[in-house]
């Protein structure tokens, strides 16, 4: 189940709330946690019972290093508890890669195995990583083994993050608060989620199948296509991101932002922490500085950036691409950093406002490539979008079809391009500071809210386009 779906929408969001806000707060997190393996299990619920072998083992191994980490053996059980964790991932999501890669390098013909990637399976793993981790460094495991289950397997962020830390939600899945306060800020922040993923990221998404499927490809349609699938993949993930949070605020729970405006960076390092905000601080705390961060001199820094950025890009996807768009990002980040360590009084990701537009340019232009590498099937692709862009191979400078689609998706990516900043932010900010600011806005705001969903609803019932990029993480 998808939170862009009628079923989501109309039967199983309003059902799950009425249930949830019905029951004594003693139960709540039952019903939540029911909600979510029906959420789960609805497309495939075989997968229901390796998330549950996987929160058994989590939790047990939780009691036993709350137990034991004063002594070497409960070091023990944390890497044995992550191994086992990581196995479940590497098996499902990597087997076959690894197997199809050993034939070719070795002329062998081991079968491919026959196994399909759960969906959520790199969310939900970290996640029960970071629990085990959390509890090593001093956090209290989990007694209850219905609430760990509930923070591993709850809906709102089960499919598609952010990445919730245990150490960040404990004391919320324990207890919480409630409000209508916000529950309402929760509904407007999960229709302007939705909103940014229909009415934005689907219908660049139509843009970007229009090009893969195009014969007339040109400099222009490899650029405009470049563009489009940066922003699809923005306003789908961070929409996502926003419904996820919306909903959290509906059950009383506070996750934290994944999406910060990454378009307007100065850096490619500012860029990372404004972009997927939540996996990016999870490499950090749980790999780069376990690894000794920047803390044994520049070699081993730049060393450890390598090795989060490969394990960066291998855990999007099974592929060589990934890969090479994590290595792409390592290698740029390096450069920053020994760009940077010139200058002792610059912060990493600061840029003097006189070199601003420079480097805001510099970010995109990298990052429109970053998603060409992203977005390709395999490096021979990778390849030629890559010389797409710069005419290489005679292709013409522009083509009628590409002409076609700007105007005929012109508003859109203008909308998106706006979209993308703080631009409709400041404009509100400006108006609540009006004497009649905020009244307008109240008035407004659930007209505006039930036109956004009306709207979008419309397109659900079409059948429209809809896809969901990181159901393939």
């Amino acid at each position: 189940m998808i939170f862009s779906s009628i079923s989501f929408l109309y039967y199983f969001l309003p059902i799950t709330i009425a249930l949830y806000f019905l029951f004594p707060k003693s139960l709540k997190n039952i019903v939540l946690l029911f909600s979510s393996l029906v959420f789960y299990g609805w497309g495939e619920p075989k997968y229901l019972l390796l998330m549950g072998i996987s929160i058994l083992f989590g939790y047990g191994f939780g009691l036993l290093v709350e137990k034991y980490r004063e002594k070497k053996v409960g070091k023990i059980f944390c890497a044995l508890s992550v191994s086992i964790s990581l196995s479940f991932l590497l098996y499902f999501k990597y087997a076959n890669f690894f197997v199809t890669n050993f034939n070719l390098a070795t002329g062998f013909h081991l079968p491919i195995l026959q196994v399909t990637l759960p969906i959520g399976i790199s969310f939900y793993t970290f996640q029960m990583i970071s629990y085990t981790i959390d509890v090593y460094r001093g956090e209290d495991a989990q007694k209850n083994i219905f609430s760990l289950a509930t923070y591993i397997a709850m809906f709102p962020q089960l499919i598609a993050g952010p990445i919730v830390r245990y150490s960040d939600i404990a004391k919320q899945i324990k207890t919480r608060t409630h409000s209508f306060d916000m529950a309402a800020e929760g509904i407007r922040r999960f229709i302007f989620g939705l909103a940014k993923k229909i009415l934005l990221a689907n219908q660049l998404g139509e843009l970007c199948s229009i090009f893969l499927d195009s014969l007339e490809k040109s400099v222009l349609f490899y650029w405009l296509y470049a563009i489009s699938f940066g922003l699809q993949i923005y306003f789908d993930f961070s929409g996502y991101s926003d419904m996820a949070i919306g909903l959290g605020k509906i059950f009383g729970f506070h996750l934290l932002e994944n999406f910060h405006y990454p378009f307007i960076s100065t850096s490619i390092t500012e860029f990372w922490r404004r972009w997927h905000i939540s996996l990016g601080s999870w490499f950090r705390d749980y790999v780069y500085i376990p690894l000794g961060g920047n803390q044994k001199g520049k070699s081993r820094q730049f060393f450890n950036i390598f090795i989060v950025w490969i394990l960066t890009g291998f855990w999007h996807g099974a592929a060589w691409n990934y890969i090479l768009w994590g290595l792409y990002f390592a290698v740029l980040l390096s450069i920053e950093k020994l760009y940077f360590m010139k200058r002792p009084n610059n912060h990493i990701g600061m840029v003097e406002r006189r070199y601003q537009i420079f480097s805001r340019i510099y970010v995109l232009f990298f990052v429109t490539i970053s998603f060409v590498i992203f977005n390709g099937q395999d490096l021979g692709q990778v390849c030629s979008d890559i010389g797409g862009l710069f005419g290489i191979g005679g292709i013409p400078f522009v083509s009628d079809e590409a002409l076609y689609c700007l105007r005929s998706f012109a508003v859109v990516l203008l909308i998106a391009i706006i979209g993308a900043t703080p631009f409709a932010c400041q404009i509100v900010t400006a108006i609540l500071k009006r004497p009649m600011g905020k009244r307008i806005l109240n008035w407004m705001e659930p007209v505006v809210l039930i036109l956004l969903l009306l709207i979008m609803t419309a397109y659900l019932v079409d059948g429209s386009f809809n896809p969901f990029l990181y159901f393939r993480f």
